[in-house]
C-alpha cells in the first residue's frame, strides 16, 4: 500500500504563495499518477491538479492554470504544490492522492488546511 502525508499548509495573505508537500511511502513504484484536491466548507471536492510520477506530465483544473504548480522529486518520493498569487476562493483543505494504476485515487493523505486572507 502507499501512504500519504501532506505538510506546508497555513494562513497567508491574499498574493501570497505556499508550497504544500505530499510525502510518500510503501509500494512507491505502484504509483501512476498523484493527484491533488481541495474541499473549501459547503463545498464539494475539487480536482486541482495531478502529475504523472512516470514521465512528470502535469494537468491542472482551469480554477489554478498559470498560478499552481505541481512537481515531484522522485528521490524524496514526494510531490509539490506550489501555489502562487493566491485568493480567498483558493482557501480549503488540500489533500493529495495517489493512482496506483486501477484509474482512479485510492489512496489518500489526511489533508492540510490553506486559508487565503482577504
Amino acid at each position: 500500500q502507499v501512504a500519504l502525508v501532506e505538510s506546508g499548509g497555513g494562513l497567508v495573505q491574499a498574493g501570497g504563495s505556499l508550497r504544500l508537500s505530499c510525502a510518500a511511502s510503501g509500494r512507491i513504484f505502484s504509483m501512476y499518477t498523484m493527484g491533488w484536491f481541495r474541499q473549501a466548507p459547503g463545498e464539494e471536492r475539487e480536482f486541482v491538479g495531478a502529475i504523472r510520477w512516470s514521465g512528470g506530465s502535469t494537468y491542472y483544473a482551469d480554477s489554478v492554470k498559470g498560478r499552481f504548480t505541481i512537481s515531484r522529486d522522485n528521490a524524496k518520493n514526494t510531490v509539490y504544490l506550489q501555489m502562487n498569487s493566491l485568493k480567498p476562493d483558493d482557501t480549503a483543505v488540500y489533500t493529495c492522492a495517489a493512482d496506483t494504476g486501477t484509474g482512479s485515487y485510492t489512496r489518500w493523505g489526511q489533508g492540510t488546511q490553506v486559508t487565503v486572507s482577504s
